[in-house]
C-alpha cells in the first residue's frame, strides 16, 4: 500500500513536471505573441501617422516648390525692365550691355527663315505680328510655331493702320482683336503692344494698360529707308549706328535684304561685346 502511495506520488511529480514547462513555454509563447501583436500595432500605427505626415509634408513641399518656381520665373522674367517705353533696363546686377531685338510685320514672307536664323544663334526676339497676316491658316501655323520656338509674341494692330487716324472704337478693336486671335492660336495673350509708324494715342495707351500689356517704341532701325534696302548697307548701319548704346531696342521687319543682312547683323554686334535680351526677362 506504501509502495502503491508513493508510486503515485512519484507519478504526480514526474507528470507536473514534465506539463509545467509546457505550460509556461505556452503562456510564454502568447505572451510574446500578444506582445509583437501590440508593438505591430504601435509600429503600424506610428508608419501610418508618419506616412501621413509625409503625405502631407510631400504635398506641402509640391505646393511650396510651385510657388518657388514661381517666384524663381518672377525673378527670371525681372532681370531687365523697359525704360521709357524703349530702352531695355537692368535690374540689379543684370548685364548693361545688352540689346533688344524686335522685328515687326511678321509673319510675312521672311519670319520663318529669320526665326531659323535667329535660333541658329541662340538669340531670341519679339516678332511683332499683323493681324491680317494671321487670317489664314498658314498664317495662324507660322505664328504657333514661333511661340513653340521660343519667341516673344507681339501686337502690332490688326490691320497696321496709323491709330490717330480712326476712332476710339476702332482703335481697341485693333488691339483687342488680335489679343484674341493671338491667344487662340498660342493659348496666351501678347505682353507687348507696338503701334505702327510708332504712332501711339491716349486710346492705346489705355487700351494697353487695361489689358495688361506695355507698350514700345524702338531706338533705331533702318531696313525701312530706300538707302538702306540691301543687306550690306543696312548691315553696315545697323552695327555702326550712332543711336547704338547699351539697352538699344533694334527695330526690324520682314523683309528680303533684313533676312539676308540678320545673320551678319547679330555676330557682328555680338563682337562689339553686345549680348542679345530674352524678351520673356522683360518686367
Amino acid at each position: 500500500m506504501k509502495r502503491t502511495i508513493v508510486f503515485m506520488a512519484l507519478v504526480f511529480i514526474v507528470i507536473g513536471c514534465t506539463s509545467e514547462p509546457n505550460e509556461v513555454a505556452e503562456q510564454e509563447q502568447f505572451t510574446s505573441q500578444q506582445q509583437i501583436q501590440q508593438e505591430n500595432q504601435v509600429f503600424t500605427s506610428e508608419r501610418n501617422k508618419s506616412e501621413g505626415k509625409w503625405d502631407s509634408e510631400k504635398n506641402g513641399r509640391k505646393e511650396k516648390t510651385a510657388e518657388e518656381e514661381e517666384e524663381e520665373e518672377s525673378e527670371v522674367e525681372a532681370s531687365y525692365e523697359l525704360n521709357e517705353n524703349i530702352w531695355i533696363t537692368p535690374i540689379d546686377n543684370a548685364n548693361e550691355k545688352v540689346l533688344l531685338l524686335t522685328i515687326d510685320d511678321t509673319p510675312h514672307q521672311y519670319s520663318m527663315e529669320m526665326a531659323d536664323t535667329l535660333k541658329e544663334l541662340g538669340v531670341r526676339a519679339i516678332f511683332f505680328v499683323n493681324g491680317d497676316l494671321i487670317q489664314s491658316e498658314e498664317g495662324k501655323e507660322k505664328i504657333k510655331q514661333l511661340d513653340e520656338m521660343g519667341f516673344e509674341i507681339g501686337n502690332h494692330t490688326m490691320s497696321h493702320v496709323n491709330l490717330n487716324e480712326i476712332s476710339a472704337e476702332e482703335q481697341r478693336a485693333e488691339i483687342k482683336e488680335l489679343n484674341a486671335l493671338i491667344e487662340e492660336i498660342t493659348g496666351q495673350q501678347p505682353r507687348f503692344f507696338r503701334a505702327p509708324y510708332g504712332k501711339n494715342t491716349d486710346i492705346s495707351k489705355e487700351v494697353v494698360q487695361e489689358e495688361g500689356m506695355q507698350w514700345m517704341n524702338w531706338s533705331y532701325g533702318y531696313d525701312y529707308f530706300t538707302e538702306y534696302r540691301e543687306a550690306s548697307a543696312l548691315e553696315e548701319v545697323m552695327v555702326n549706328a550712332p543711336e547704338l548704346t547699351d539697352g538699344g531696342n533694334l527695330l526690324l521687319h520682314d523683309r528680303e535684304w533684313t533676312n539676308k543682312a540678320l545673320k551678319n547683323i547679330v555676330t557682328r554686334l555680338q563682337d562689339k561685346g553686345y549680348q542679345f535680351v530674352d524678351p520673356h526677362d522683360i518686367r
